[in-house]
């Protein structure tokens, strides 16, 4: 949730992230876990400390994750999304032409 927050902007470059226990509350969600993505952001260099203040968003941060993200589609998650379009006989080309309102 926060990638996606430093990606889409909610948390820019410089925000003050939440506190790991607002995030924890808010989020309904144990706070050891919200302090292992913190620790994770802070070892991929996504964010700094500063003691005393808090955590924030560093420069360059949601572009590395926007790459990391678009990675781990193109080779996790697109082969299996081509197998499936192929085994249901679907081109790009017809899912350009998809309205998901009808």
């Amino acid at each position: 949730m926060i990638a996606e927050g430093i990606v889409d902007g909610t948390y820019p470059e410089g925000a003050l992230l939440p506190s790991v226990r607002s995030l924890a509350v808010r989020e309904q969600a144990n706070p050891l876990t919200v302090a292992k993505a913190y620790q994770h952001f802070q070892d991929e260099g996504l964010v700094v400390v500063q003691r005393g203040v808090g955590m924030f968003v560093v420069a360059g941060a949601a572009q590395r994750l926007r790459n990391a993200m678009r990675e781990r589609f193109l080779v996790d998650e697109w082969p299996q999304i081509r197998r499936r379009l192929a085994l249901m006989g679907l081109s790009i080309a017809d899912l350009a032409v998809v309205n998901p309102a009808n």
